[in-house]
């Protein structure tokens, strides 16, 4: 992901459906017969996906989010993650942070109705599971904390808080800052029947050439056992997956918890148990997320790897990084989506490949091969909408025959 819009390289580097993520699609070995995953993220991060713009009725943000849930049933789809907490704020009456101003244009601003109280209501009665997309860590796309409304938990706690590369971020390495952005999560998660908890790939910020992350004091403070930042920096990332993995299976029913990292894990010239890619960005070394242990010891149930390059691409191959994860769940109990770019799909900025509209049905094809793969979720909703290379309506023809269970 980059900056707002999520997926890729990009600059720095080349009662609906909890058995979703669950057990029974776990095991390592993709869904159980008859089941599938059929995702989309619905990203709501400076309007992205919905709502079109900030500051709309409450009507018309109604309409716009039942018409994207229609749309998902049309394609054949059967779930949603939708991005609940932006930037550190929320789409629910939150006791913990503010109200995101996605909604009204004014963070903090009451806009009158619970957006994910609807979501999930109408998402449920479409027979679409909704999973709850948080982001744990980000607070702003801007430096400046005055900007924040007043009361704001970064204006209260400042120590808590890094600027880096223009935006502004939690600090991982502070204790009090993990409890916190597990406490605001887990609000949502007791409160709404959601089907899943879900993050994406944003835990400390992708490298910026020449710009040091500040978090001197809390290493000092905190990081004195380890050999280096580095692998301080990976222990509070791990911290805040098993620790969020255990709070769900206390919340009283099951909730299962899935990450969608970056795909690239390491390099196999970095490490030999690394995948045959040479990708400019690696998880474990510049986003200090050692998402392969994530899997192996069980801390997540699924993974949803962002697999956003196209067959045959030399630096990361989609089909070597599916083989890679496919054999990294094999054993466990750790489901295995394919995140899919649907929004590159006949991008004149992309590889010729996704001029083709049926790059996304090879894509199917190949995974295919692998009992691991358990589905796929295509980034993103409003691509899912518009589809302008016809590249999803290839998928729909060749793969989607008639709905999957639930």
């Amino acid at each position: 992901m980059r900056g707002i819009s999520r997926r890729g390289f990009g600059a720095a580097a080349l009662g609906a459906a909890s058995w979703l993520l669950g057990a029974g699609a776990g095991a390592g070995r993709g869904a159980p017969a008859g089941r599938e995953l059929r995702g989309m993220w619905l990203a709501t991060v400076a309007n992205l996906d919905w709502p079109s713009r900030a500051g709309l009725d409450r009507a018309t943000q109604q309409r716009e989010l039942v018409g994207l849930l229609d749309a998902a049933v049309r394609r054949r789809l059967n779930a949603v993650f939708f991005q609940v907490r932006p930037t550190a704020d929320a789409l629910w009456p939150s006791p913990y942070e503010p109200w995101s101003q996605v909604l009204t244009g004014v963070q903090g601003r009451d806009p009158g109705w619970d957006p994910l109280d609807f979501a999930v209501r109408e998402a449920h009665r479409r027979g679409l599971a909704l999973h709850g997309w948080f982001n744990p860590y980000r607070i702003a796309n801007h430096t400046d904390l005055g900007r924040l409304v007043p009361g704001h938990p970064a204006r209260r706690h400042p120590s808590w808080v890094v600027p880096y590369a223009g935006k502004l971020y939690y600090n991982p390495g502070l204790p009090e800052v993990r409890r916190f952005v597990q406490d605001a999560m887990l609000d949502a998660v007791r409160r709404y029947p959601l089907d899943g908890v879900h993050f994406d790939d944003y835990f400390y910020p992708y490298p910026v050439a020449g710009q040091a992350f500040g978090d001197d004091a809390a290493y000092e403070e905190y990081g004195g056992e380890f050999a280096g930042r580095g692998d301080w920096r990976r222990d509070n990332v791990n911290l805040l997956i098993r620790e969020m993995h255990q709070r769900l299976a206390g919340v009283g029913r099951q909730v299962p918890f899935g990450v969608s990292p970056f795909a690239v894990w390491r390099n196999s010239a970095t490490d030999p148990h690394g995948s045959r890619t040479e990708a400019g960005v690696q998880a474990y070394d510049d986003l200090y997320a050692d998402t392969r242990r994530w899997v192996r010891e069980g801390w997540v149930d699924s993974i949803v790897p962002q697999v956003y390059w196209p067959l045959g691409f030399a630096a990361a191959d989609y089909a070597e990084l599916v083989t890679w994860w496919a054999r990294t769940v094999a054993g466990t109990r750790v489901a295995l989506y394919i995140g899919e770019a649907l929004y590159k799909a006949g991008r004149t900025a992309q590889p010729a490949a996704w001029q083709d509209p049926a790059e996304l049905s090879r894509h199917l094809t190949f995974a295919a091969r692998y009992p691991q793969v358990g589905g796929h979720v295509y980034f993103s909703t409003k691509d899912v909408v518009k589809d302008p290379l016809g590249a999803l309506a290839r998928v729909v023809k060749d793969h989607y025959g008639g709905p999957a269970r639930p």
